[in-house]
């Protein structure tokens, strides 16, 4: 562990891939750490970039690795996007470029959803069924007027089968097209953790962003004003920290080499 600048936490809002997962195989002490949460009883709440599951599913695949975990613990890029439209525009027509956790998102915030005809907003996220007719759909309503909000700009996806095409690849045809850029949503976006923020309950200052990436949970905390914890159990390792802290222009304000460590810090903290 390295010096850290964090204060006791009242919450916590955890990174999912490469904090608690990869691809399908859970790691190490990631179980153990979140029972241990719930034994002292400090909140937490998943927070995910994704946009193409359901709290459900993405409560389910943790479950699978053998995490406790809660639909209503997840939140998503999804559910942040669907909120940011409809706290702007209550009710407004949206064309969703994306799968089903977008479309239920949408649906579950009141807002219309539109295949064809006039929409106010182009709403994306990844689409693994992307053909150049939805691609010439939703430019054609971006060169019309319709406002863009992208759920997440992560340019690639850690998989099974390899790095993947993300949402952020996607943005970038429809941006170059359109001449439109989005609003984005996700980490490292502060729009997503002060959704995540709100629905926690708590102050930006009494709550911990915990992940593994600088440039996009670290970043996304910081920007919204929660201390920050690095673990070091995904993209982000002590010999690459200070390449990142340089291209981020920022520093965590706890570096843990995993989550058990984090965990015995935490307890510490909290006095169990």
């Amino acid at each position: 562990m390295l010096k850290t600048n964090l204060r006791k936490p009242q919450g916590l809002l955890i990174d999912l891939d490469g904090t608690l997962y990869h691809g399908e195989r859970r790691i190490d002490g990631a179980d153990e750490w979140i029972a241990s949460l719930r034994e002292c009883g400090l909140p937490f709440l998943f927070v995910t970039n994704n946009s193409t599951a359901a709290p459900e599913l993405v409560a389910a695949r943790l479950e699978r690795m053998g995490i406790s975990a809660s639909a209503d613990e997840v939140v998503t890029s999804a559910q942040a996007a669907a909120a940011y439209i409809a706290e702007h525009s209550p009710g407004a027509t949206v064309h969703i470029v994306g799968e089903a956790g977008l479309k239920l998102a949408a649906a579950d915030a009141g807002l219309q959803l539109v295949d064809n005809g006039e929409a106010r907003y182009v709403l994306q996220g990844l689409d693994r069924e992307l053909d150049y007719s939805k691609l010439q759909r939703a430019v054609s309503l971006l060169l019309g007027g319709a406002e863009y909000i992208l759920t997440n700009p992560d340019v690639l996806l850690p998989s099974d089968d390899g790095l993947l095409p993300g949402a952020g690849s996607l943005s970038a045809l429809l941006s170059t097209a359109s001449g439109v850029q989005p609003t984005v949503i996700g980490k490292p976006s502060r729009i997503l953790v002060s959704y995540a923020l709100r629905r926690i309950g708590l102050e930006a200052e009494q709550t911990w962003m915990v992940g593994d990436n600088m440039a996009t949970d670290i970043a996304a905390g910081h920007g919204a004003g929660c201390g920050t914890a690095l673990v070091l159990t995904g993209l982000t390792t002590l010999d690459n920290l200070p390449h990142y802290m340089e291209q981020t222009g920022m520093q965590p304000d706890g570096v843990f080499a995993d989550l058990r460590q984090l965990n015995t810090y935490i307890l510490s903290m909290l006095g169990t």
